[in-house]
């Protein structure tokens, strides 16, 4: 991809603001006890596209495209009035056409319906008929507006970190400042990159990842999600932490006196070597970036909010790509629910509305969404209950149908 961000669709039509996500949310309002459960939504709907994304072999970034697909679709529409996995199935094979990973048709059909029909989802009624998916991929085209570039902050993290290969170096001109010769990049000179260990870097990289299961995608340009990531990174790793509190002891020991005289040649080596010494300088890195540092800590304070959601999210999964780890600890694998290989729902799962923890888990909102799903086809059989019915014709196509 070697468009330009700054003039593609991605920010001059699918950034948007809260007032925004607040509206399209505002007929599934109408329907839950407690707000709070549609962005546990955000976090089962995005854990099940990255399931089923692995389950496809799909890179990372088809994933996140298929969830960015997914959040842009419900800008428009309401998780009541939709069947959100047969989108999801969309999605996916929408996503692997955008970013040149495409599977068949009647792959995606196979896969979904066998991943859907096993536990927790219990998913029964998916089409096995390929032609319902490809109804749904042209409902699903025509709410992207046909926009199917996505960018995403893995390119930015890789140029600030120095982990461009050689063969690589085909970047999306405008995200990441390279390759732009009109204008200044955003992060300044550019001649400021950062030397990360590679467990500092995995941890960055899992924390972006862990940016789509929030609307932050939505919110917020790649390249402030990617910084932000570093931002965390660099507080949260251990031993970067460590180096980041002795330069700053450092600097503030450092004694000020005049040096003798000395010749240009001895003060030319003295100041390389003093360059290559302080050439991690994390604070003078995020100093120079034209960026608003009050913004990156805004969204840092975001994803913070994130993961505290997260940890009463109660679902038995693999968190290997996950930043969770480095916030919590090991506390929430003690805390979560453990499942058998058989698929029998544990204690916590069965528990009702009056009986529930303060958090969630996949069986529990498969519940609250076929609620949520019956009490709206009720309110449209029957206008009389007062409730204002907007109904999107080509998707009551698509329910009726499948």
């Amino acid at each position: 991809m070697a468009t330009d961000f700054w003039a593609s669709s991605h920010y001059k039509r699918w950034i948007v603001d809260r007032a925004t996500l607040k509206e399209s949310r505002s007929d599934d309002l109408q329907y839950v006890d407690d707000p709070e459960y549609l962005d546990f939504f955000a976090i089962f709907f995005a854990n099940v596209i990255t399931k089923l994304g692995k389950k496809l072999n799909f890179r990372q970034r088809v994933i996140a495209t298929a969830i960015v697909f997914f959040r842009r679709f419900y800008i428009k529409n309401s998780y009541c009035e939709t069947d959100p996995f047969i989108v999801i199935a969309a999605c996916c094979y929408v996503a692997g056409k955008a970013e040149e990973s495409p599977v068949h048709i009647k792959n995606m059909v196979a896969e979904a319906r066998l991943f859907f029909s096993q536990q927790p989802y219990g998913v029964k009624y998916f089409p096995s008929d390929n032609s319902k998916l490809a109804e749904m991929e042209f409902y699903l085209v025509a709410d992207l507006e046909c926009d199917l570039t996505v960018f995403h902050p893995y390119r930015t993290l890789l140029s600030l970190c120095k982990k461009e290969s050689s063969n690589d170096l085909q970047t999306e001109a405008g995200e990441v400042g390279v390759g732009v010769d009109d204008g200044p990049r955003y992060w300044g000179s550019g001649d400021g990159q950062l030397e990360l260990p590679d467990d500092a870097f995995q941890l960055a990289w899992s924390i972006v990842n862990d940016t789509y299961r929030s609307d932050l995608c939505l919110l917020y340009p790649p390249h402030l999600l990617a910084i932000t990531a570093l931002y965390l990174a660099v507080v949260l790793h251990g031993p970067t932490r460590e180096l980041l509190q002795q330069q700053s002891h450092s600097v503030e020991a450092t004694p000020v006196h005049n040096s003798p005289r000395r010749s240009s040649r001895q003060n030319s080596s003295t100041s390389s070597s003093h360059s290559k010494k302080h050439s991690q300088d994390f604070v003078a890195f995020f100093a120079e970036l034209n960026i608003s540092m009050p913004l990156v800590a805004t969204i840092a304070q975001e994803i913070i909010s994130l993961y505290t959601l997260w940890e009463r999210y109660l679902e038995d999964s693999d968190h290997v790509d996950s930043a969770r780890g480095t916030f919590y600890g090991h506390a929430s694998a003690q805390t979560q629910p453990t499942a058998s290989h058989s698929g029998v729902s544990t204690p916590v799962e069965n528990l009702d509305d009056a009986q529930r923890p303060h958090g969630a888990t996949p069986t529990f909102l498969l519940q609250v969404l076929t609620r949520m799903r019956e009490n709206r086809l009720s309110d449209m059989a029957h206008a009389s209950s007062g409730r204002h019915v907007a109904v999107n014709k080509m998707l009551e196509r698509t329910q009726a149908a499948g």
